[in-house]
């Protein structure tokens, strides 16, 4: 095969050619992101990890005087040179074409009309700005090189965002400090994507890159980087599957564990220092409104990013609009019903498969229960993921007679002989409900119930993740016709 021919064969899963166009179009997925690094190291072979990560980072122009302050001389954008069609970039030779691509998926920043450039989509449904993520990673090279670092100088990429972002809240300019989240106009060839509000400085996928850049940053400081691959590494963190893990999960070095790893690594008081060093760094003053500002905004930031689970937003499942609109609900509310799905019999272990569950049950409710929508506020698959069904502000169709007063929560499967897995029970018995009662969608004093307990004639959630949930705090025994209200 001639040179030609082989990077044609490479970049076919990277971009798709327009006809009568210069002009090449390339999806915003992961799996093309890591399979540009894999060719850059096949390109470069010899150059060493941080050598290549350096490269990439230049190329999404991340350059400020935090990260000068870090990676010190190594940050000098002259060493950029175009020679024979390909671009010399800090070590590394970079086809002109696949410089473009790289700079297309890694370059961040908003349009006016609130599409969010440089951030992918991995394949779990999380959307991930590849910037932060780049820079924890040299971060973490660098420290590796480098022991006498800073403690939690991983944090340094996410701590400059979410200070910058504290900030502008401050001068009340967004609605919010932190997003919002966004979709994408689709899931199998994504191409654009699109915030759902007005956007802070810390957007949701800047966010997810802080984290996964620190999750990384810090794995890669202490590691052996001589056996370091970076699209092994990413490969491994982004696109291995929950049949891989084998619900494995004493070493969850994945993406879809990204809460759980980054709450092992950081604690609110050590992040909040961290915020004020990046701001230190970007000369902003240390007063007693900006202290305010960033304490307020880490505690938003633990409970919306550490302490609540990831859910899948309605769009990025496929979901169809109500057939109505629906009845609004009045928070908080006192109960939590817990459910079963019973048909399909199998958990999801990935988001093709919960989607496509989560529609063919969307469709049931509505076609033949004649049901506005899906019934269920919220349905947990086995991929790590609670997926979105009414959420916390509409009335459910889950349990009878209750859904004004509480929420039902189902997972995806037939628990009669045997439990969900233990990841997802957690979930909701300690993080979703959690997240209910700090956000004021679920009283203090709330009760589980299981769908049996208040139904009559079913045995829903199943007999063995009904006994499990009378284990539970908040359960409640109770009889039928007496429930207390």
């Amino acid at each position: 095969m001639t040179p030609g021919a082989l990077w044609i064969f490479t970049m076919s899963g990277i971009c798709i050619v327009i006809e009568s166009s210069v002009t090449a179009v390339h999806l915003r997925n992961m799996e093309h992101f890591i399979t540009a690094v894999t060719h850059l190291e096949d390109s470069n072979p010899g150059l060493s990890p941080l050598a290549s990560v350096t490269s990439l980072r230049k190329i999404a122009d991340q350059s400020d005087s935090l990260t000068h302050d870090f990676v010190g001389s190594s940050d000098n954008q002259g060493d950029i040179h175009y020679i024979n069609n390909s671009f010399i970039i800090g070590q590394m030779n970079v086809n002109h074409n696949l410089s473009n691509f790289l700079d297309e998926v890694t370059h961040h920043f908003i349009t006016r009309d609130h599409d969010e450039r440089g951030v992918v989509l991995t394949p779990d449904g999380t959307t991930v700005a590849l910037a932060p993520l780049l820079l924890g990673l040299e971060y973490g090279l660098q420290a590796n090189e480098d022991r006498n670092q800073p403690h939690g100088f991983y944090l340094l990429p996410l701590a400059k965002y979410l200070g910058m972002s504290f900030l502008q809240f401050g001068n009340a300019t967004p609605p919010e400090p932190l997003g919002p989240d966004g979709c994408w106009d689709s899931v199998s060839a994504p191409m654009v994507y699109t915030l759902s509000g007005v956007p802070s400085l810390a957007t949701d996928a800047l966010v997810h890159g802080g984290m996964d850049g620190a999750v990384l940053g810090k794995h890669l400081s202490v590691v052996n980087c001589s056996e370091v691959n970076l699209s092994t590494l990413l490969r491994s963190y982004y696109l291995g599957t929950m049949e891989e893990l084998d619900y494995d999960l004493s070493n969850h070095l994945r993406g879809r564990y990204r809460r759980q790893n980054f709450k092992n690594i950081t604690n609110l008081s050590l992040l909040q220092e961290k915020v004020a060093d990046a701001l230190h760094m970007h000369q902003q003053k240390g007063d007693i409104i900006v202290e305010s500002l960033i304490e307020n905004g880490i505690k938003e930031f633990m409970l919306r990013y550490v302490e609540c689970p990831a859910i899948i937003p309605r769009c990025m499942w496929g979901a169809a609009p109500p057939l109505v609109p629906l009845d609004p609900l009045s928070p908080p509310l006192p109960f939590l019903y817990i459910h079963h799905t019973a048909i399909p019999s199998k958990p999801c272990l990935s988001l093709q498969m919960c989607s496509k569950n989560m529609k063919a049950m969307q469709h049931f409710h509505q076609k033949q229960r004649g049901w506005y929508d899906i019934g269920y506020s919220f349905v947990v698959g086995s991929d790590g993921y609670i997926y979105e069904g009414r959420g916390w502000m509409s009335v459910g169709a889950h349990t009878k007679g209750r859904n004004t007063v509480g929420y039902g929560v189902a997972f995806i499967g037939d628990y009669t002989a045997h439990l969900p897995a233990q990841h997802d029970m957690e979930l909701v018995h300690h993080h979703l409900v959690n997240c209910g009662v700090s956000k004021g969608f679920l009283k203090e004093n709330f009760t589980i119930l299981g769908h049996r307990q208040v139904v009559a004639g079913t045995k829903c959630p199943g007999e063995s993740l009904y006994s499990e949930i009378t284990t539970w705090e908040h359960y409640k025994v109770c009889r039928m016709l007496n429930l207390e209200m």
